[in-house]
């Protein structure tokens, strides 16, 4: 079994998901006392979040550079940036190390591949709906169309993800807005919809709509898992 490398705290609300995640996923797969081997190093997110806001990429390249290093030192096989957005800087984060990394969007387009579907709606911080970095991953390698809500929609994504789940604050109202939004999408065509932050999945669950729901940071442990055991 691997050591799966794990770069968190953005926030740790999610990273924590990834972690039962990786673990019930090798004892699922394993059995008997079987857990995962992780080396985790997780950030102050006030800085990265700080960074984001001022669009100072990179210096937050080289800050998540300088964390993946830490993560390849403690003796990671690969590794996995537990967010969406950040891999906004994951050219910076593979040229610093020596390890594979495993892309949370390649996760997501091979499951919407795997499944048939040539046009998606995408969720997600303002960061990833607005700039080309992840969209166009799944475009160009994956051949598969990617729409993203309206300007005001995309507004009131950012402000709950930010102000409400890396905060652990889940509103029933705020998952209303959502599944209302995933229904335009819907009705523009979408055959699914990407959850492209991976705090997300702590408000929208499959069972609340009946449009598939690719949750990245499922696809992202599942791959982690495929790499870990089977490589």
């Amino acid at each position: 079994m691997k050591t799966i490398g794990i770069l968190g705290g953005m926030s740790w609300e999610s990273t924590q998901t990834y972690y039962r995640g990786l673990n019930e996923g090798v004892r699922s797969r394993l059995g008997g006392y079987h857990s995962a081997p992780v080396c985790l190093v997780s950030v102050d997110f006030a800085e990265i979040e700080a960074l984001q806001r001022a669009g100072d990429w990179k210096a937050a390249g080289r800050y998540l550079a300088n964390a993946a290093r830490q993560v390849q030192a403690a003796g990671a096989d690969f590794l996995l940036i537990a967010t969406n957005t950040m891999h906004r800087v994951a050219d910076d984060v593979e040229a610093a190390i020596d390890i594979p990394m495993l892309h949370i969007a390649d996760a997501t387009g091979q499951a919407l591949q795997r499944d048939g579907m040539s046009r998606v709606g995408l969720l997600g911080t303002r960061f990833t709906m607005q700039q080309a970095f992840y969209r166009e991953r799944i475009e160009s390698r994956f051949d598969i169309e990617v729409v993203t809500p309206e300007q005001e929609e995309q507004e009131l994504i950012h402000d709950v993800i930010f102000d409400e789940l890396v905060h652990g604050t889940v509103s029933d109202d705020s998952r209303d807005r959502f599944l209302s939004i995933i229904d335009r999408l819907a009705r523009r065509g979408a055959q699914g919809i990407i959850l492209g932050c991976t705090e997300i999945g702590m408000l929208v669950q499959p069972t609340d709509t009946h449009i598939a729901l690719y949750d990245t940071s499922v696809l992202h442990v599942e791959a982690a898992l495929d790499k870990a055991l089977n490589d």
